[in-house]
């Protein structure tokens, strides 16, 4: 019988056919499909994490671990009910205007998916006001914003900025990162969290909402 062990083990190794295979295993098991991404899939991810900040695992290893979390909960979201769905939390990723790296961007999405988050990535060089705009649209409860150059850092600002002249400001937490980026600088910006890597961001908005 296919069990959260495997499911646990799948993920942390990336290991996207094994990651399906229990999952299918387990749906024939008559499990339900909420439970195995809230026991299953969310905790494989924080068990990544916690491997990569500890220094057991590097940038390479996070992004098979979030691959194989993908191909679970590929398997699973056609199955969730609309009521579970709505209860998921909900993230708007950016890369700031002017800046086109994405990989940092890339591994948050991932990485929020797998921790059970309906995610809206914009791409790459993101407008505040597309920002803005995209925050209402999905009703979103998280935006990240990355920035990965000295020169694009203040746009995170601008989208803060562009928040609150909105209205919209007080109903969405703001998690900025990027190479450049600080903890300082995100509390003089008025960012909620500042994240070295998605993890740490993940874990410092878990304890906020």
């Amino acid at each position: 019988m296919s069990n959260f062990g495997e499911l646990k083990e799948a993920i942390m190794n990336g290991d996207e056919d094994l990651a399906e295979e229990v999952v299918d295993g387990l749906l024939k098991d008559g499990e339900d499909p909420e439970k195995i991404i809230s026991d299953g899939v969310v905790p494989s991810m924080r068990a990544v994490g916690k491997k990569f900040d500890s220094g057991e695992y590097f940038i390479p290893d996070m992004l098979v671990s979030a691959d194989a979390s993908q191909a679970a909960l590929e398997k699973i979201e056609p199955l969730l009910s609309g009521e579970s769905l709505e209860k998921s939390k909900r993230a708007v990723f950016a890369t700031v205007q002017g800046d086109q790296h994405d990989i940092g961007k890339n591994l948050a999405v991932m990485i929020f998916k797998g921790a059970g988050y309906r995610v809206k990535d914009l791409g790459t060089d993101v407008s505040p006001e597309e920002v803005v705009e995209a925050v209402k649209e999905f009703d979103a409860d998280v935006v990240g914003l990355s920035a990965l150059l000295t020169t694009t850092m203040e746009v995170q600002r601008d989208v803060i900025e562009a928040l609150e002249a909105d209205g919209v400001r007080g109903e969405v937490l703001v998690a900025v990162g990027g190479a450049p980026v600080t903890q300082e600088y995100a509390e003089d910006i008025g960012a909620d969290v500042y994240g070295a890597s998605p993890f740490e961001a993940l874990n410092k908005l878990e304890n906020i909402l």
